[in-house]
């Protein structure tokens, strides 16, 4: 039995997430349809990044995820569907997808012209049910990804799934807030690897103008209540932490704020 995901900044008020479902299941009638989330901050593209990629690796093999945040529909951005070792992702190529297709290994991208694949009638505002949701359900009834359209090499990828080791010093940036006021950034554990970085550095941090000095520590409790420390958290990124506090509050930080990390 197919199983497909789907991610929006949506909300449940409205009947659009009915209506992906609908798309979905007038064609693949068998798929098993989860939802990841549907209140995705409006319009941010980062924040739909984050939470898809932090999801879709306890998902089976093969299962085909569908997002839409998607600022520019109707535009001359493509929709896309990446193939990686172990998923499928539908949606806009605006970044959304890629930091969680990278992380499975990107095998093929698509450019999804096939209107054959696509609803009757293809709203210019509603790409999530004409185009990426009627996409998925035929991917889930066996169509080769390859039947959607083109392949193509130049699909966009945006800035926060890039970190980069740049001399002494790995620069990143916030990547999301968490309720807790966790700083979750976009550097992974294997950058850090790379960079030398193991438990137990000692880490200087540059983040909001200022330098913080800190341990990079395995878990919450290794260092005092209030006090500061870094740690890899549960979907593998580093994360800047008051244990039992709000890191985000005490250094009045959002998300799209650059990090700098380096060894003190």
């Amino acid at each position: 039995m197919p199983l497909i995901t789907l991610l929006s900044d949506f909300g449940l008020k409205d009947p659009y997430v009915a209506e992906m479902k609908a798309a979905v299941l007038s064609i693949c009638p068998e798929a098993r349809i989860v939802d990841i989330s549907h209140e995705i901050e409006k319009f941010n593209i980062r924040m739909g990044a984050f939470v898809l990629a932090s999801a879709a690796p306890y998902f089976p093999h093969d299962v085909i995820h569908v997002a839409v945040v998607d600022p520019s529909v109707g535009t001359k951005r493509r929709p896309i569907l990446v193939e990686t070792s172990h998923a499928f992702y539908i949606g806009p190529d605006n970044g959304l997808l890629i930091l969680a297709a990278q992380r499975d290994e990107i095998r093929h991208t698509y450019h999804i012209v096939n209107k054959r694949y696509m609803l009757s009638h293809v709203s210019q505002t509603f790409h999530g049910r004409d185009v990426f949701a009627s996409a998925a359900a035929h991917l889930a009834k066996s169509c080769e990804p390859s039947d959607f359209g083109p392949e193509i090499h130049d699909y966009t990828i945006p800035e926060f799934a890039k970190p980069r080791w740049r001399k002494d010093e790995l620069p990143g940036e916030v990547l999301h807030i968490d309720d807790f006021g966790n700083i979750i950034t976009n550097i992974s554990q294997k950058d850090l690897k790379k960079a030398g970085i193991t438990e137990g550095s000692k880490l200087s941090i540059k983040l909001k103008g200022k330098t913080i000095k800190m341990k990079f520590c395995s878990t919450y409790g290794e260092a005092p209540v209030k006090t500061l420390l870094a740690l890899i958290g549960s979907h593998d990124f580093l994360e800047i932490v008051v244990n039992q506090g709000n890191a985000s509050k005490k250094f009045k930080t959002k998300a799209g704020n650059s990090v700098t990390i380096s060894l003190e």
